[in-house]
């Protein structure tokens, strides 16, 4: 039997929640609809700790605009944290300005600690995940300092990082390196690719990682994703997919249901 578990708010309280064929079932008994509840980031999260350029392909795709090693050295991963205000649950809306030209989705594997990790070997780093989930992880291009070291208004936007729906035990994946990562918008295939292509695969993270910060249970690692990015607009409904993790669904919306007139900056 799965143990995946969701966190949702439904009539004033807080609820764990498990998957069932009709939607989902609450720790009391009661099973809802997906739409009769509010969803959560699917357990309580720590440090967020982001991956850019971190699968082959993307790294090809933006080629033109990056600045690489050239003397054949491997690049560190490219490493920022985001606050907590950027997340929000499976079904939840995603705010996108109405001066930008380039907002794009991310599909990404997430991995949860699950113990204390400090100067933790690459052979001993998967004993430290506690499970996985999805992340949409979205990006306005036109905010970027540059195309290769992202920015707070790039990156930590509120409600810019979709988490969920569901916890996934890390006993539950067999491999997280063989894993197809999906993307459709309003229903057609936009992106597509596998976490067999990451550049510095889940044991390299967070041995890098934990060789500077000591890594907490409840921290998430966003480890990148591949190429097919494309630009999304208001009414766009997104949806992540990692097989054998979940299925993760966003709608983009415009800056009116954020109280903000059309006059105003949008930034």
């Amino acid at each position: 039997m799965s143990r995946r578990t969701a966190r949702v708010a439904f009539g004033g309280a807080l609820h764990t929640a498990t998957p069932h064929p009709q939607g989902l079932r609450l720790a009391d008994g009661r099973v809802l609809g997906e739409e009769a509840v509010v969803w959560l980031p699917p357990f309580e999260v720590g440090t967020i700790i982001a991956l850019g350029l971190n699968y082959a392909d993307h790294v090809k795709e933006l080629a033109k605009e990056l600045t690489l090693a050239t003397d054949g050295a491997k690049d560190e991963p490219l490493v920022f944290l985001k606050g907590p205000g950027a997340l929000i649950g499976h079904r939840g809306q995603t705010r996108r300005p109405q001066d930008v030209r380039f907002m794009h989705y991310e599909c990404e594997l997430a991995v949860v600690i699950g113990a204390p990790a400090r100067h933790v070997h690459a052979a001993d780093a998967m004993a430290h995940v506690a499970g996985y989930t999805v992340c949409n992880d979205y990006a306005v291009r036109d905010y970027l300092e540059n195309w290769y070291r992202p920015n707070l208004r790039v990156k930590n936007r509120d409600g810019g990082t979709v988490l969920g729906p569901w916890f996934v035990p890390a006993d539950e994946v067999p491999d997280p390196h063989a894993l197809t990562l999906r993307t459709l918008v309003n229903g057609r295939v936009t992106q597509q690719g596998t976490t067999a292509d990451m550049v510095n695969d889940i044991p390299a993270l967070i041995e890098y990682l934990s060789s500077f910060m000591t890594l907490q249970p409840g921290d998430v690692v966003l480890t990148g994703t591949p190429d097919g990015v494309v630009n999304v607009n208001v009414g766009d409904e997104v949806v992540c997919e990692i097989d054998g993790i979940g299925r993760l669904v966003n709608t983009l919306v415009g800056d009116d249901l954020f109280g903000i007139p059309s006059c105003a900056s949008t930034t």
